[in-house]
């Protein structure tokens, strides 16, 4: 009964044509608009110091604490094979400094931010420009399942993101307090439940201290890096591309490996698209531009002309770059930090499985609004545990943020490689680039993720199975979902009675009417609902008030203004009703049809009842689906959320009729 199970206007068409669609059987009624389908719900805040603030807080935690790990687990992989030498440490800094400038700066900053959705950023809102840019259907089921894949690899980021960000913090008190080692795992476990804990609290307040903590964090990764720069300045030649060149040409394989732990660096990239549609592109050019990436390479240059000084420090050369009074104070300002990075993974998690559920990947869930005035603070408590659970496993099995290195790569190249395959498509039908410039411009880009994507995949049997497992197995599920909700629609369309015909002869039926407000939800507006021809089979009556509503979820972030509500008159007092929702919203329904009274229908919510159909699924006797994906279309529905709840229905107004489908 969600609106993804219906077929008008699930391609993206624009309302009219959905409109025609679903009026083929009657006249066209009056057009009902909810409040808020006129208005942006999701109002970015001026540029100013506020919206800078709440940029570094929530945008660039995750990129933000890569100086902890990136540079370490780099050199590591030199070292572990002989001595490194002042030039290759020179060598590791010009490649994380251009990976910077080229990858985040110039792919992410420059152009891929361009193509916003409706103001929206993300993954899935690319993958729904480039669909409805493409006529040909093929290619937008190949280019949703690009934008399916690249999600579950962001929730496998989300996963791994929690783990090794606090581990590597713990691990900090290792510097000052060596015999603590055996306490690293505990208080890492610790700190990851404390965090998901408090996630119902909602994103608002728990995030109240981010901006001025992650101010207090990327000024103390500049001033620290700056201090050793000052003492050592010949690691500024680590500027010139060269060093990489002469890096990677002299030791060949070697350096191949090595560009698996450099991508590290630019872990977090995904979040300064992704979150465009909270702080618009501006305040996240501007803090990127003048603050965030001055910070982190004076940061890495620092930590890399103290290596060079002092090759003990290769050891943990982040918290070696303190001085040792201020090592436990910058252990608990790490964790803060680490903390935070985690907490942009969840909320965006919460975002993405939100966005999925709407456009009919996953089945619903319980969704809480955190706060009243603002749509896109909401916490998922069962979506909240698996990210929990799956932080907390790692954590055991890997025992070491270096270990979890090689878990993380993946997910991260992975999406890169996604979002760049995308962009093609984006900038050559939207933007309209010539074939030239699209080629010029993203083939390099497209170049660079598959080397890195490549250089990770030589870390699969060390952990780069992770999320390369957990990827396969949710794309799996996904696909599994979509494809049953299409085969039930099917046979609820064969088996249904076609509505024209049922209005048609409802004047001639003995069908008592008897007073009050009947809502039938339906996924298929152009047939008769399941439950009310089991109300009339068991009942015998009709209400005098009937509407037949339907959730149509919409390709694209938000309803088109002014076409939030279709109604239809099929018969005195029957109406068809259309509610369109974006995937960047969540269905009300009593609210949305509470809005019917201002445009001429008698709607009372007290006086309504809302029929639902229960379905009871069953395997046919010719099954269209393999016993192993049944068995997981099953599972996922038998622990789905209901609809009265996910819709927001009281449950004192609802009537169940259980209906049995067999596909």
């Amino acid at each position: 009964m969600t609106g993804h199970e219906t077929s008008a206007g699930s391609n993206g068409a624009p309302p009219a044509a959905a409109d025609k669609g679903a009026g083929a059987a009657a006249h066209q009624g009056p057009k009902v608009t909810e409040f808020g389908a006129d208005q942006p719900q999701h109002e970015a805040p001026p540029v100013g110091f506020a919206a800078l603030l709440g940029v570094l807080g929530v945008v660039y935690g995750d990129i933000g604490t890569s100086p902890l790990y990136a540079l370490r687990s780099t050199i590591e992989v030199v070292s572990g094979h002989h001595p490194v030498q002042n030039t290759e440490v020179l060598g590791i800094e010009s490649l994380i400094f251009w990976t910077l400038i080229i990858v985040v700066t110039v792919k992410y900053v420059l152009l891929v931010m361009r193509a916003d959705h409706n103001g929206e950023g993300g993954i899935l809102a690319l993958t729904s420009l480039a669909q409805r840019v493409t006529a040909d259907g093929r290619m937008r089921m190949i280019l949703g399942l690009i934008g399916i894949v690249g999600a579950c690899l962001f929730f496998g980021d989300g996963i791994i993101t929690p783990a090794i960000s606090v581990l590597s913090a713990i691990e900090g008190v290792e510097v000052s307090f060596p015999a603590a080692q055996e306490f690293i795992i505990p208080m890492a476990i610790a700190v990851i439940i404390g965090l998901f804990s408090v996630q119902w609290v909602g994103t608002g307040k728990v995030g109240a201290i981010f901006g001025p903590v992650m101010l207090l964090w990327f000024g103390s990764l500049g001033m620290m890096g700056l201090f050793e720069i000052l003492h050592h300045p010949g690691v500024l030649f680590a500027i010139s591309p060269l060093y990489a060149l002469q890096f990677i040409i002299h030791h060949g394989a070697l350096s191949f490996m090595a560009l698996g732990s450099v991508v590290l660096c630019v872990t977090g990239a995904e979040a300064l698209y992704a979150d465009m549609g909270h702080f618009r592109r501006q305040p996240i050019r501007y803090a990127w531009l003048f603050f965030v990436l001055p910070m982190l390479v004076l940061n890495y240059f620092g930590q890399g002309a103290l290596v060079m000084a002092n090759p003990s420090a290769l050891a943990n050369p982040f918290f070696m770059l303190a001085p040792h009074s201020m090592q436990v104070p910058l252990v608990i300002l790490s964790t803060f930090a680490t903390v935070i990075a985690s907490q942009a993974g969840i909320s965006g998690g919460f975002q993405v499985c939100r966005q999925l559920i709407q456009l009919g990947y996953l089945p619903r869930m319980r969704i809480v609004h955190t706060n009243a005035e603002e749509e896109g603070q909401i916490y998922l408590p069962d979506f909240n545990r698996f990210l929990m659970v799956g932080a907390i496993l790692l954590v055991v099995a890997f025992r070491s943020s270096d270990a979890l290195a090689a878990a993380y790569g993946i997910a991260v190249t992975g999406t890169f490689i996604c979002t760049t395959v995308l962009c093609f498509i984006v900038f050559r039908k939207h933007f309209h680039w010539s074939a030239q410039a699209v080629y010029c411009t993203f083939i390099p880009f497209l170049l660079i993720d598959m080397t890195f994507f490549s250089a990770n995949a030589l870390k699969i049997p060390d952990g780069g199975w992770v999320p390369l497992m957990l990827g396969c197995v949710l794309t799996l599920m996904m696909m599994t979902w979509k494809r049953g909700r299409s085969l039930i629609i099917a046979r609820q369309g064969q088996d249904s009675l076609p509505m024209g015909s049922f209005i048609a002869r409802l004047p001639q039926s003995r069908t008592i009417r008897v007073p009050g407000m009947a809502v039938f939800l339906t996924a298929t507006p152009d047939f008769v609902p399941p439950c009310l021809l089991h109300n009339l089979k068991h009942n015998k009556v009709l209400h005098d008030h009937v509407l037949f509503v339907t959730i149509q979820n919409l390709d694209q972030p938000e309803a088109d203004r002014g076409h939030r509500v279709m109604v239809e008159e099929l018969a005195h007092d029957i109406y068809r009703v259309i509610l369109r929702y974006g995937f960047m919203e969540t269905p009300n329904i009593p609210r949305a049809l509470e809005e019917l009274k201002a445009n001429g229908i008698d709607f009372d919510p007290s006086l309504a009842s809302y029929f639902i159909s229960r379905e009871l699924i069953a395997r046919s006797s010719v099954p269209k689906m393999a016993r192993w994906r049944m068995a997981v279309f099953m599972f996922m529905a038998r622990n789905a959320t209901p609809a009265t709840e996910f819709f927001r229905i009281p449950m004192d107004r609802v009537v169940e009729l259980g209906v049995k489908v067999a596909i």
